[in-house]
């Protein structure tokens, strides 16, 4: 497990201590040549949830609800494994992790406020469902 280089901004000035962030690199699957049997790509991000002081109280408990099934324990974790570099591999998991985390911390969308159909535009719908009804009708009256 190391540290990465600086805090990773989740959103605004809020950002997690390197020393929260939890890093663990393993051998990538798939193809790859020699090169792949020998170094070690495949990075998993961990971030303790429950126990950190570095997000608001607030965000904290909106993400530990949002994120209940992807917690283990009260930490997420986060795989990056496409790219051929270890380097590349951390940036696309703190990239990840910081993502995840500010949608799980957003407010709650304004609740809606209930509106009605015009009745301008009702009507015009229904002029138009009659006309073309009768049209309808129109065709298959006729006996041939």
């Amino acid at each position: 497990m190391y540290a990465m280089s600086g805090p990773l901004v989740v959103r605004g000035s809020v950002s997690l201590p390197e020393a929260e962030l939890l890093w663990r690199f393993s051998r990538s699957s798939g193809p790859g040549g020699q090169h792949v049997n020998t170094s070690d790509t495949q990075v998993e991000l961990r971030f303790d949830l429950a126990r950190t002081e570095a997000l608001p109280e607030v965000w904290k408990r909106r993400a530990l609800e949002r994120l209940a099934g992807r917690l283990t324990d009260g930490v997420v974790t986060v795989r990056a494994s496409e790219h051929r570099s270890q380097w590349r591999n951390r940036e696309a998991a703190a990239v990840r992790l910081a993502a995840l985390l500010a949608e799980a911390t957003a407010p709650p969308p304004a609740p809606r406020r209930p509106t009605r159909v015009p009745r301008g535009i009702n009507e015009r719908r229904l002029r138009e469902k009659k006309r073309r009804s009768e049209t309808k009708r129109g065709r298959s009256a006729r006996d041939w």
